[in-house]
C-alpha cells in the first residue's frame, strides 16, 4: 500500500508540473488580455488538476508487483546511479547475459550516448555487469537470482541490442534450439548460403549462389518460423533433394533460433565481432611516427607515462585507448588502469573575474562547470564572456582524422613493447 501511494505521489507530482507548464504556454496571453478573464490560473489549475487525479496512477510492474532490482554486490550503487537513475530501469540490464568484453561495449556506448561518470565508476560499472550478467545468465527479479539463460524462451519485451535496443518482440534465441537447428542447417542449407550464413561464395556455381541469410528480410522479419516456414514450403529447394515442405515445425522452429542466433552475432557486441589479432604492425615504423609525423612525443614518454603500458593492457585495449582515449579498458593482471583527464574550462567574466574548473556542460547559450571545491557554476553565454576549454585530448582527436590504417598499428606494435 505504501509502495502504491508512494508512486501515486509521483504520479501527481509530474501531472502537476506538466499542468502548470500547460496553462502558462496556453492561457497566460489570453488572461493578460481578458479573453479568458473568467477562468483565472488557480481555477483552471484545479480543474485540470482534478481531471487529472481521476486518472489511475501506474505503479510499475504487473500485477501490483515492484519492478525487478539490481542484485547486491560491489558497483551496484554506481550502476543504479549512472544507469538507471536518468535512463532506463534495472530490466533493461537485467534483460540478457553479456561477455565483459560486450558489456565494456555497452558501457563505452552509454559514454557516446552522454551518460556522465569518471572512469573509475565506469570501470565499477562494467566490472558489476560482467561478475552479474554473464554470458548465458539472465536475472529476472530479486528474488529469482542468476539462471541459465537456456530456459525456455522468456519474451522480455526487449529487442537484442545492447540496452535492449531492437524491436519489442524481437526473436528470443534458445539456446539448445539453435544447436539442433545447426544441424538442420548443415543438412540442408550450408552448401548455398554458407558456414556462416552469409550467402554462397562467386566461385560456387550460379545455383548455388545463396541469399545472405544475415540481411534476408524473410529471416529478420522472421518470428520462431512463421515467416521461415511460408517462404520455404513456397517451393525452396533444399540441398538433401527432399521439398522444403517435408521440414517438420519443430525443425523450421530450430531453423528459425540458428539462423536469428547467427543475425545476433553480427551484432557489434556479438561473438562474430570478436577482437582478433591486431599485432601485425612494424615497432620500429610506430616508434618512427610516435616520435616524429605524430607528433606523440610532444605529450608522452616511453619512459614516465607510457612505461610499461605493454604490461599493462593487452593490444586491443592499447589500440583503443590510444585511438579513443576515454573509452573504458580493463588492465591485465588486477593493474590499476589509468585515469583519463578530464575536460576544463576557462571562464573570464567581464569585470575580469576567472573562474576554472571541469566543464560540465557547454553550448550556444550556456556553460556550466564544477570548480575546484565542487561547486556547480554556470554562466550565459554573452559577447563579454570569454570561454576557454581546454580538452587534453584534443589532439588524439585530430589525429583520428589522419592515420592510415598501417600508422595504427605500427603504434599499436611500437606500444606493446614498452614492457
Amino acid at each position: 500500500m505504501c509502495y502504491e501511494l508512494r508512486y501515486m505521489f509521483q504520479f501527481m507530482l509530474a501531472v502537476l508540473a506538466a499542468v502548470r507548464v500547460f496553462v502558462r504556454s496556453r492561457f497566460e496571453h489570453e488572461i493578460r488580455s481578458g479573453v479568458c478573464a473568467h477562468l483565472s490560473i488557480p481555477v483552471g489549475f484545479g480543474l485540470l488538476l482534478t481531471f487529472a487525479a481521476t486518472i489511475p496512477a501506474q505503479a510499475p510492474g504487473r500485477g501490483g508487483r515492484s519492478s525487478p532490482q539490481l542484485p547486491e554486490g560491489a558497483g551496484r550503487d554506481v550502476t543504479q546511479k549512472v544507469c538507471g537513475a536518468t535512463c532506463h530501469g534495472p530490466e533493461i540490464i537485467m534483460g540478457k547475459g553479456r561477455t565483459r568484453d560486450q558489456w565494456t561495449a555497452v558501457v563505452n556506448a552509454m559514454v557516446g550516448r552522454g551518460a556522465k561518470a569518471t572512469e573509475a565508476e565506469l570501470m565499477q560499472i562494467a566490472e558489476y555487469l560482467s561478475s552479474h550478467f554473464g554470458p548465458n545468465m539472465v536475472v529476472t527479479s530479486a528474488s529469482t537470482g542468476n539462471r541459465p539463460g537456456a530456459d525456455a524462451p522468456r519474451a522480455s519485451g526487449r529487442g537484442p541490442g545492447p540496452l535492449g535496443a531492437g524491436a519489442a518482440d524481437s526473436h528470443v534465441v534458445d539456446d539448445a534450439g539453435a544447436e539442433r537447428g545447426k544441424s538442420v542447417y548443415i543438412a540442408e542449407c550450408v552448401t548455398c548460403h554458407g558456414v556462416k550464413a552469409r550467402g554462397g561464395d562467386s566461385s560456387l556455381p550460379r545455383n548455388q549462389q545463396g541469399a545472405d541469410l544475415i540481411r534476408s528480410l524473410v529471416v529478420l522479419r522472421d518470428r520462431y518460423g512463421n515467416g521461415i516456414g511460408p517462404f520455404l514450403a513456397k517451393g525452396h529447394p533444399l540441398q538433401s533433394g527432399q521439398p522444403a515442405s517435408s521440414l517438420k515445425t519443430e525443425q523450421l522452429a530450430d531453423l528459425a533460433h540458428f539462423l536469428h542466433q547467427k543475425v545476433y552475432n553480427t551484432l557489434r557486441s556479438g561473438t562474430e565481432l570478436q577482437i582478433q589479432n591486431v599485432l601485425t604492425g612494424d615497432p620500429k615504423a610506430g616508434e618512427a611516427y610516435f616520435n616524429g609525423a605524430g607528433k606523440c612525443n610532444t605529450c608522452h614518454s616511453p619512459t614516465a607515462d607510457l612505461k610499461g603500458i605493454g604490461r599493462k593492457y593487452d593490444p586491443p585495449t592499447i589500440q583503443s585507448k590510444f585511438l579513443f582515449p576515454r573509452a573504458v579498458g580493463f588492465a591485465r593482471g588486477g593493474a590499476t588502469p589509468v585515469a583519463a583527464k578530464p575536460v576544463t574550462v576557462t571562464v573570464t567574466q567581464s569585470d575580469g573575474e576567472v573562474v576554472e574548473g571541469v566543464l560540465h556542460t557547454l553550448d550556444d547559450f550556456n556553460v556550466a562547470l564544477r570548480d575546484s571545491l565542487g561547486n556547480y557554476r554556470s554562466f550565459k553565454i554573452t559577447p563579454e564572456l570569454k570561454v576557454g576549454k581546454h580538452d587534453p585530448y584534443a589532439m588524439h582527436v585530430i589525429l583520428l582524422d589522419q592515420y592510415t590504417d598501417k600508422d595504427m598499428h605500427d603504434i599499436v606494435a611500437y606500444l606493446e613493447t614498452l614492457k
